[in-house]
């Protein structure tokens, strides 16, 4: 149930592509420094989930709150402006440009000085490129590639593109982050150290909205579960409880293994 630390909050969330329902009545909340997954076989409709909350598709019906905001809707730009953050299940980076390059791009829609003001190098706007530098430089180091700032993103392995891509989701200081499939490709050494990133992120006061298939890394790290099956929401709790869920082990797993698996 939603109350006064509420971050997120879906109520009655349906999105219909075509006359195919993909969400249907989906509502749930995230409370502030909460970190929450969404689990599900694949096209359960978790990343349409966060698709409808980053603003890449509006709902076909219900509401979803930020802050206690109405954000349905608004263009991804504008939700970016209220501090929400996003990866992709497929990295997202300018391969082309630099470690630091990309974390910069963060932070684009936070700096003042324009165009021109760039060409010409004011101090206003050489003091304003300082900052950003260190203040990306900083979000580098908090996920462990500092040392890779000034190499070309094609350089460096998949596992640190991944730390890259939140880096720069998380470097203009989000009140939200979506996380989706952030270990897809990684080995299990890769995965364990995904996970202490993701609860680094939790203890620097991030919420965070999870949808990944790698369970060992979901159960070490969600305060809560959501699990969704056909776009339905069909069950929600603690790790714990949804492991013991018979409907949850007969949807997801079909009945024949154990959730922890």
């Amino acid at each position: 149930m939603a109350n006064n630390d509420t971050l997120l909050n879906l109520s009655e969330v349906n999105k219909q592509f075509d006359g195919l329902l993909a969400i249907a009545d989906v509502s749930f909340h995230l409370d502030s420094g909460e970190i929450v997954s969404l689990i599900g076989p694949n096209g359960a409709g978790k990343t349409t989930i966060l698709n409808l909350i980053s603003g890449v598709y509006p709902p076909t019906s219900g509401e979803i709150l930020l802050n206690g905001e109405g954000i349905s809707g608004l263009k991804p730009y504008q939700i970016a402006k209220k501090r929400v953050a996003r990866t992709f299940q497929s990295v997202q980076i300018f391969q082309d440009m630099t470690v630091m390059e990309n974390v910069l791009l963060g932070l684009h829609y936070r700096l003042r000085s324009g165009f021109v003001k760039g060409m010409i190098h004011w101090p206003a706007e050489r003091k304003e490129e300082k900052g950003a530098i260190d203040q990306a430089g900083g979000t580098l180091e908090k996920l462990g590639i500092d040392h890779l700032a000034y190499r070309k993103a094609d350089s460096i392995s998949l596992k640190e593109q991944r730390c890259l891509e939140i880096a720069r989701s998380v470097v203009s200081s989000p009140c939200l982050l979506l996380l989706d499939e952030p270990a897809a490709g990684l080995n299990i050494r890769e995965t364990e150290e995904m996970a202490d990133i993701i609860q680094g992120l939790r203890q620097q006061g991030l919420t965070i909205l999870l949808v990944e298939h790698d369970m060992n890394l979901v159960m070490s790290v969600a305060h809560r579960l959501i699990v969704l099956h056909h776009g339905l929401k069909i069950a929600e709790g603690s790790p714990e409880e949804i492991q013991r869920n018979p409907e949850v082990i007969k949807a997801y797993l079909g009945g024949t293994q154990s959730a922890k698996r």
